[in-house]
This record gives C-alpha cells, sequence and structure tokens, in this order.
C-alpha cells in the first residue's frame, strides 16, 4: 500500500499545480481591474456568465439584470469582456455620438464554416474599415441603381403588392398562417434586386431557400453560438460545427448555386442584378490584391443583403397584422383613412404616405412593439471609450439593447402597450421620435431601411385597402406570445382575411 501511495504523489501534486495554474490564468484573463469599468453579476470560472444567461430571451434577461446593475452593466462570456448599454440615453450616447469607437465587430469564428475569414468579410459582420467603407458604398449606389429610392422599384413592391394580395384572396376567407406568404412578397423584392427574377410562391427553390434561412436564425438562438464564439477551439471538434449550423451551410451552398447560374449567363454589357454589378467589380479588381471585391466575397455580401431584406420586413408585416387582429378599433381607423385618401380601387403610392399619418403611425408603432430585433447585432470598442461615465476598453463586446430603447418609459407615454398616438401630435400630424430605433443607429445602421420602409407602407397599405382581417371564428385567439431566433416573432397564427 504505501510505495502504491509514493507513485501516485507526484501525479496528485502535479495535477494540484495544473489546477491552481489553470485557475489563476483563469482568474488573470477575466479580472477587471479598470477604474470605472460597468458593474455586473459574478462570474463563475472558465464559463462567465454563460451559465446564468437565458440566450433564448435575452432581452427580458437583460432587463432584468439592468433593474439591478443600470443601463450600462457588464458581463462575461468565458475569458470575453461584454457590455451591455440600456435605454435611449446610453444606446444614442455609444452608438450615435461615439459612432467611431464603436463601429466594430467582434470576431465571430462560428462563421468560420460558412468560409468568412478571421476577420469576417460582407457586409454586416465585416470589420469596420477601408474594405466595408468600400463594400457598403458599392453596395448603396448599386442599389439605387437598380431603382432604391426611384418609381422602378417602388412599382416592383407595388407589382408585388398585388401578388400577395391574389394569394390571399385566394383563401376565400378560410383560416390561414400569412407567415409563408409574407415571407415570400417580401424576398421576392430583394430577389429582383440581388437575381434579377422573381420566385412564384409555389417554387420549391423559394420554399428551400426560405425554409433553410429559417432554420439558420434557429440555431443562432441558445448557448452554443456564444460558447464557439467564446472559446474557437471547440470549433476543431471534428464534424460540430456542421452539426450546430447544418442549415446555414447548406444556405450559402444554395445561394452559390444563384452565383454560379450568373457567372455563366452574364453579359459584362448589361448588368441584370447587384450580383451581375459586383462580379463585374471582381473582374476590374483582380490584379489589384488590395482590392475587396473578389469572388470569395461576392456570396457573403449577396447572402447578407438576402438575409437582412426579406426576414425582418416580413416578420413586421406579420406583427402589423396580428395587431390588426387583437385591435379592430385602429384596423377600422386604417381602413377609413384609407378610403379617405386613396379609395378601394387605386393603388396605393409613397406619395400618399405624407397625406396617411395614422396609417404610418401604425407602421412605425409595430415595429416599436413589435421589436423584431430586440438587442440588435453586436459592436467591439475599437479603443477605449466612455458611455455614462463608465470606462469600456478597446476590444470589449458591445450589445445594444433595443428593446429597452423602444420600451424605454422615459420616452414613451405607454411603453408596453400597443399605441399608435405615440407617433401622432395632439393634432393628428406624424411626429417621428428620436428614440425610434428599430434598424439601429450610427455607422452600422442597416443600409436597407429605406427600402424596409418601402416595402412597410405599401404592403401593409395594400393590404388593408383590399381586407378587413379577422381571427378565426373557432380555435384559439392569437397572442402576443413570441419567438426569439436573432429576430424576435410572433408564434404561428392564423387569421381570416375577408374582402371589402
Amino acid at each position: 500500500m504505501g510505495p502504491q501511495l509514493l507513485s501516485w504523489g507526484p501525479l496528485a501534486q502535479l495535477g494540484i499545480f495544473l489546477l491552481v495554474f489553470v485557475l489563476l490564468l483563469d482568474f488573470w484573463r477575466r479580472r477587471k481591474g479598470w477604474p470605472g469599468y460597468p458593474p455586473g453579476p459574478a462570474s463563475l470560472p472558465f464559463v462567465g456568465n454563460l451559465l446564468q444567461l437565458d440566450f433564448h430571451q435575452p432581452h427580458l434577461c437583460f432587463q432584468r439584470l439592468r433593474e439591478k446593475f443600470g443601463d450600462v452593466f457588464s458581463l462575461q462570456y468565458c475569458w470575453t469582456n461584454v457590455v451591455v448599454l440600456n435605454g435611449f440615453a446610453a444606446a444614442k450616447e455609444a452608438l450615435v455620438q461615439r459612432s467611431e469607437e464603436t463601429a466594430g465587430r467582434p470576431p465571430l469564428v462560428i462563421y468560420n464554416h460558412l468560409g468568412y475569414g478571421p476577420n469576417s468579410e460582407g457586409l454586416v459582420f465585416a470589420q469596420y474599415g477601408q474594405a466595408w467603407k468600400q463594400q457598403r458604398r458599392f453596395s448603396l449606389s448599386t442599389m439605387r441603381n437598380f431603382g432604391l429610392g426611384k418609381k422602378s422599384l417602388e412599382q416592383w413592391v407595388t407589382e408585388e403588392a398585388g401578388f400577395l394580395c391574389s394569394a390571399f384572396s385566394s383563401k376565400a376567407g378560410r383560416p390561414f398562417d400569412p407567415r409563408a406568404l409574407l415571407h415570400n412578397a417580401v424576398s421576392n423584392v430583394i430577389s429582383s434586386l440581388t437575381f434579377g427574377n422573381r420566385f412564384e410562391y409555389d417554387d420549391q427553390k423559394l420554399h428551400e431557400l426560405l425554409g433553410l434561412l429559417d432554420e439558420g436564425l434557429k440555431e443562432e438562438a441558445g448557448i452554443m453560438p456564444q460558447l464557439l464564439n467564446a472559446v474557437p477551439w471547440l470549433g476543431a471538434i471534428p464534424g460540430l460545427p456542421l452539426r450546430v449550423f447544418r442549415a446555414q451551410k447548406a444556405f450559402m451552398a444554395l445561394l452559390d448555386t444563384f452565383i454560379e447560374e450568373h457567372k455563366r449567363t452574364r453579359d459584362p454589357a448589361r448588368p441584370r442584378d447587384l450580383t451581375d454589378a459586383y462580379l463585374e467589380q471582381v473582374d476590374q479588381a483582380k490584379d489589384d490584391p488590395g482590392n475587396s471585391f473578389n469572388v470569395r466575397n461576392t456570396r457573403f455580401v449577396v447572402a447578407d443583403l438576402f438575409i437582412a431584406g426579406s426576414e425582418t420586413t416580413s416578420t413586421t408585416l406579420r406583427w402589423a397584422l396580428l395587431f390588426m387582429l387583437l385591435h379592430p378599433d385602429v384596423q377600422s381607423r386604417v381602413h377609413e383613412e384609407i378610403d379617405r385618401v386613396i379609395g378601394r380601387h387605386r393603388r396605393p403610392t409613397m406619395d400618399d404616405q405624407a397625406n396617411m399619418p395614422f396609417t404610418n403611425a401604425v407602421i412605425h408603432e409595430t415595429q416599436r412593439f413589435g421589436d423584431v430585433l430586440p438587442i440588435g447585432l453586436p459592436h467591439m470598442t475599437l479603443r477605449d471609450t466612455q458611455v455614462q461615465g463608465f470606462f469600456i476598453p478597446k476590444g470589449t463586446l458591445l450589445i445594444a439593447n433595443l428593446s429597452s430603447v423602444l420600451k424605454d418609459d422615459t420616452v414613451w407615454e405607454k411603453p408596453h402597450q400597443f399605441y399608435p398616438e405615440h407617433f401622432l401630435d395632439p393634432e393628428g400630424r406624424f411626429v417621428k421620435q428620436e428614440a425610434f430605433l428599430p434598424f439601429s443607429a450610427g455607422r452600422r445602421v442597416c443600409l436597407g431601411e429605406p427600402l424596409a420602409r418601402m416595402e412597410l407602407f405599401l404592403f401593409f397599405t395594400c393590404l388593408l385597402q383590399r381586407f378587413a382581417f379577422r381571427p378565426p371564428e373557432l380555435g384559439p385567439r392569437p397572442s402576443l406570445q413570441a419567438r426569439f431566433a436573432l429576430t424576435l416573432a410572433p408564434k404561428p397564427y392564423e387569421l381570416r382575411a375577408l374582402l371589402r
């Protein structure tokens, strides 16, 4: 017995030494000795606060922490320093007044399996710098060339709204879930810009594309993406990224087939869409190694535009129709305004928006109360900065809790109710509120905001011009229950679209 104990002695000592060393290393990596650093909950060794947070309802979890630690508080994702910004004042200071200091993106290694490089390419997750500015400038100018802000794109949206109304009408007043039809219609608008064509609503390729997009967003929810980002070496486990992000990989592969088809069929003298225009830029830049236009980046820019241009707008429209079911008095006032300004036969145009303050207020209140992108996308500080008097060091991951801005009780009269009067003055004129930030703000504000505004007004007005929406006569009544998967969407519900 004695010799056996002696033989295990050095191993036990080595184990204790390694344990102490690892604990000290963990403590050193997580220590925050900066004066003025934001307060936050105590963190656990190695995992930090990951096990204490609800990543299926992060905006609600952050609200509870805000009540305890204030508008600016800190978290620890393993060894990553995180600061969460709550309320309009903190978000405005960080995103707008200090936009140059907070415009970075954290390195999201979970996207390496999709082919993104260590600094991330494309538009949404690209690092702030010359390449990102170049890609954003190109995307904005090309979308304008293909109709953004012009009558041509408005006509595309209006035409698509006609197809959508026909699809609603085909239901003949029977209950149905509007989700798929709304997603089809909105996706067809961005598809016309990126791929030069729309899909029929029964097109199997469209169904596959949107199905993979929905599953890919679900893969973003939960603790696993946060853990893989915080501990990159976990991504080296064979098969793990493909198992966790299967739908995202398949979505990108399907987009690649569209791009390859464009390569085969394009005419450089006559670009049909944004993809053709991008490929032309790639040809022109092939002898310039410092240029950010390359074949690899093509897929990321196209993917970013397609995802951003379809998911949030279609989800907002789902909230809009749900609110009409739950607030028939509001729906009646929208009907009255449409009948008075447009009538029931002429198609709505963007020129009508200025004469329809209540409808415009309803759309804005839908975006505010629907809260489609509750925690926005992560930022990263590019240098040391301060927000609300707190010191935030360079390289800190920033989360702007946009939900807390859109429901800030110091700004909104009834923050937790659907109340279109938030956007109307006492004389009934439309008023835009400074704290209305559904598209975020600052350097990273959503570049598709003008297109989204056009789509929301034209789709919503066309639908309300033609239909009265009612809940099903049988079955459960639609509710405000929501599901978080990067976006916050209403749980499936059914409605009846009755011809007016």
